[in-house]
Order: structure tokens, then sequence, then C-alpha cells
């Protein structure tokens, strides 16, 4: 193992530098077994997300199998890396784990005590580790690292212990911050999706409405215009032209494509519209990506009188996924224009559509922001 000065207080060091004598980098359990309710826990790859292992799902594996692989046990601090199937995944062990075991498919990296484990666990998430990890990985059917390649594994490190645990603990608060947010986004999502249930079926009225709502075919307050079938010799992806609404573009950005031939303004897709996807997930979107043309397999709400346009994009979201439900049977699911117009629910008056779009609206630029 090597260490080089890279900077005043800093050094390049491998990782197995860094590790514990009598306690070098090793993977687990081949074989951990059925569940056993009484046993030990064991961390597998798919229990490593985001940083953190999931204990909640934890397979539990015979003491006796456990015992044989005492070499790769856990103690608290020890940071784990996974090394087959998805590689590269990172988790720092709790105390609620001491004890605990892994599979093959997992690394323990057990840190001196002169290292903090902590900064560590960080450095190995970084761009520069992962990166080596991603050049290490091989295979085709199943991708791994071997862990001789885990522990030449390069990450800088300060000579300073102090200096060390100050970064990890800068880390740690920004995390603790982003699990935050995460919580909070959480719950406005579950107000928004009772506010959702309340509103859009009549259950709870907004202030100064009142009434029964009528029930109406959609096909009487809007049209579902179908996407044209653009010729794909003029499809590029070298932005020459305007962009193609395809299916998979109402969920991603991974692959755009622009048309460079004549077209009919009709098929013309602005900011705001409401389009849906007719192939698969039959999921309404508030089109936010500028100008872009129609293609086929892509329908747009066109609101008659006596439908709000945003409100139609809320008010979408669960007949739409019934019908997704009611076709999951076929091989292919497909919408057509007349399934959706002939959706019959009850509708309110436009001006009490325009006040549920209005809140609504407030409560996802809220989570947005």
């Amino acid at each position: 193992t090597t260490q080089i000065a890279i900077t005043d207080g800093w050094r390049e060091v491998q990782l197995a530098w860094c590790v514990q004598l009598g306690a070098p980098i090793c993977y687990g359990i081949l074989m951990p077994g059925e569940h056993f309710r009484s046993g030990v826990p064991v961390v597998k790859v798919k229990d490593i997300i985001n940083g953190k292992i999931q204990e909640s799902g934890l397979l539990y594996t015979h003491p006796s199998i456990d015992n044989a692989y005492k070499r790769s046990k856990l103690n608290q601090r020890d940071v784990l890396i996974t090394i087959r199937g998805t590689t590269g995944r990172v988790a720092l062990v709790s105390a609620s784990l001491d004890g605990a075991n892994i599979t093959q498919d997992t690394a323990r990296v057990r840190i001196m005590d002169e290292i903090d484990a902590q900064f560590i666990y960080y450095a190995m998430q970084s761009e520069p580790v992962q990166q080596q990890v991603a050049l290490h990985t091989i295979g085709q059917a199943v991708k791994g690292i071997n862990i001789r390649d885990v522990k030449e594994l390069v990450l800088a490190l300060p000579d300073s212990i102090s200096e060390q645990r100050a970064i990890a603990a800068a880390l740690s608060d920004v995390d603790a911050l982003l699990d935050g947010l995460d919580r909070l986004i959480a719950k406005k999502r579950n107000l928004k999706q009772a506010a959702m249930q309340q509103l859009l079926t009549g259950q709870t009225r907004l202030p100064g409405f009142s009434g029964a709502w009528e029930v109406r075919r959609l096909g009487s307050v809007m049209r579902f215009q179908v996407g044209f079938p653009f010729s794909s010799a003029y499809f590029n992806e070298k932005e020459q032209g305007i962009r193609l609404v395809k299916n998979r573009d109402l969920k991603s950005d991974d692959q755009i494509f622009h048309y460079a031939g004549r077209f009919d303004p009709a098929y013309l897709v602005n900011d705001g519209d409401v389009l849906v996807g007719m192939d698969g997930d039959f999921l309404p979107c508030l089109w936010t990506k500028g100008s872009a043309l129609l293609n086929q397999r892509v329908g747009r709400v066109v609101p008659l009188s006596g439908l709000h346009l945003v409100f139609s994009f809320y008010f979408l979201l669960k007949p739409l996924k019934e019908i997704e439900i009611a076709t999951a049977s076929t091989t292919v699911k497909h919408l057509s224009h007349s399934d959706v117009e002939n959706i019959e629910k009850p509708l309110p008056s436009l001006t009490e559509q325009t006040a549920i779009a209005a809140i609504l609206s407030d409560m996802d630029a809220e989570i947005a922001a």
C-alpha cells in the first residue's frame, strides 16, 4: 500500500493503508440461506440505498452460518462498499448493526483508530473514488470489482484527524439538512394528495361554493387531440428544427429529438399545455419545456367551454390511472382519444375549477421550491 504527499497536510493513500491491522478488507457470506427469525442480520447490496443501510428488510441468517464468517462481522463505524451487481454503493455501519454480517457482494472496510471512519465514508462516495470503482468494475451478466482493486482505491486524506472530523461533520450536517427537506417534501406531498382527494371529488368544498356537481362526459367540455405521425426522415439529435414531444419525453429528457421538416401549426405545443402519454403509463403532464411538436402516441387536452385547463391536469390523474389498471393485462397498453373523451365524472362549475386549480398549483409550487 502507498501514500503520497499531494499538498501541505494532505496525501493520497490507498484504501488498504487506512484499515486496522488484523482486519483486512473482505467480503462476506457466500450463501446466507433462508430467513431465520432469531438469527444474525445480513446486509445485502439491495439494503444499501443513498448512503444508508435500510434495516427494515434485512435477511437474518442462522447463527451457525454467521459463525463460519467471523472475519466479515460488522462493528459500529465500519464502512461498507458494494462489489457485485451494483458496485460502489457506500454505507457507514450504525450501532444497531454491531455484530451483523454481510454477503459476498459487499466488502467491509474497518478503519484504523487514527483515521476518522466517517471521513472515509464520504471520501469513498466522492467522484474520483467512484470513477476508480467504475473503471475496475468488470463482467457482463453480473458486474463486479475485485477485492484487490478495492484495496488499491486511492483517496485524498488530511494528515490531521481534526480536519478529517471537521470535514465529516460539515458533510453530515448537509446530509441532515437534506434528510429534513426530504421529510418535509414527503409531508407536503401527502397533504397535497389528501387535498386532491377531497377537492376533486367534492368531499370538501372551498369557501363560497355549494350545490351538487353535474355529471359530465368529458367530451362535452374538451377535445382530446392526438399527435401527428411526423416522418422520422426529418428527425435529428442536433437540435435542428423544433423539438418533438414523444411519449418518453413526458417522463425524462434522456433522448431528445428535433424535427426539421414542414409541419401544421395545429400540432405546436406550448408551456402550460396538458399532455397525456398514450402508451404504457397514461399519466397527464403539464408541459413546461418550451415550444415543441405533438408527435404520435401523445395526446393533448383542448378545453372547450366549461373546463379549466390546469384543473383538467389534476382531475384526469385518477380516471386515467383507472383506465391504465383496467388495461394492465394487455401486452401493450394503448390509450385512445375516445377513452379520454368518454370519461364521465361529476364536474364543478368553471369558477370552482379555477379556485381548485389555484390551490393545487400553489401546493405544487411550494413542493418544487
